[in-house]
């Protein structure tokens, strides 16, 4: 599998859970019993794309807590979703990362990361409202 049949699959599973990125509100929390909320939170809108972060919230001593952390840019004319920071999950990436020496290699193992988070979520059940475009 190439790394653009990776995003093209990542954009496939984001559709799961978010059937129309344009149309996001700035943040959304779903809910589903006996998981912990997922929140996605656009940090940039685009005339071709959408730039969101994807997080479980943890509480934790009275704070939230948001893990992993991952941030997508959606592409929406080229139908690609791509995982570009990892935020809380860096640390633990690092340690994987630092044995692939191509970048290439690099950006495999963070958009496999966020391929199978979104499909654990689709089949938790989660699921985002969008409203007007």
């Amino acid at each position: 599998m190439s790394l653009m049949t990776l995003y093209e699959s990542n954009f496939i599973r984001l559709g799961w859970l978010v059937p129309d990125p344009r149309s996001l509100p700035e943040r959304a929390v779903s809910t589903v019993a006996g998981d912990c909320p997922l929140e996605l939170t656009v940090i940039e809108r685009a005339p071709y794309t959408t730039t969101a972060t994807l997080s479980y919230l943890f509480d934790e001593q009275g704070r939230t807590v948001r893990d992993p952390g991952l941030e997508i840019r959606v592409y929406h004319d080229a139908r690609l979703a791509e995982a570009t920071t990892y935020g809380a999950t860096q640390a633990g990436l690092a340690r994987v990362q630092s044995r692939l020496p191509r970048s290439t290699d690099r950006r495999w193992v963070g958009n496999m990361l966020l391929n199978k988070w979104l499909e654990y979520c689709a089949e938790r059940g989660h699921a985002f409202a969008t409203g007007p475009a």
